[in-house]
């Protein structure tokens, strides 16, 4: 079951790959902002992974985040989710990323509980 409050943290270290430069979303050697927010989706699909049924995942249907300061390569960058609503198959999280002590970025996610099977099989 799902409930209001579960929460996870995930981590990284910023490396050449995670940077704007690499990803294409800029042209310097800073953590990319996809990558942040690639980071906080991870957050949240772990908050609930646990607790899901059988056979089932969430994935991701929206997410609105800022991106405030910027990381350089070397950093150790930390996102967490906590989910902050429930409406059946459908879950809203407040996400942040910190490096440190400092507020990278804050923001929302919507994920949505799916059966794997059947996701992949409506695919073909």
């Amino acid at each position: 079951m799902i409930e209001i409050g579960l929460k996870h943290t995930s981590e990284l270290d910023v490396t050449h790959e995670v940077t704007a430069l690499n990803l294409g979303s800029g042209d310097m050697e800073v953590f990319a902002t996809p990558a942040m927010m690639a980071l906080m989706e991870n957050a949240a699909m772990l908050a609930v992974a646990p607790h899901l049924p059988q056979g089932c995942t969430t994935v991701g249907g929206h997410i609105e985040s800022s991106h405030l300061r910027p990381s350089i390569v070397g950093a150790h960058v930390k996102a967490t989710a906590v989910v902050t609503k429930v409406d059946g198959k459908k879950i809203e999280f407040k996400v942040e990323a910190y490096c440190g002590d400092t507020l990278l970025g804050e923001g929302t996610h919507l994920r949505f509980i799916v059966d794997r099977k059947r996701f992949l099989e409506r695919l073909k």
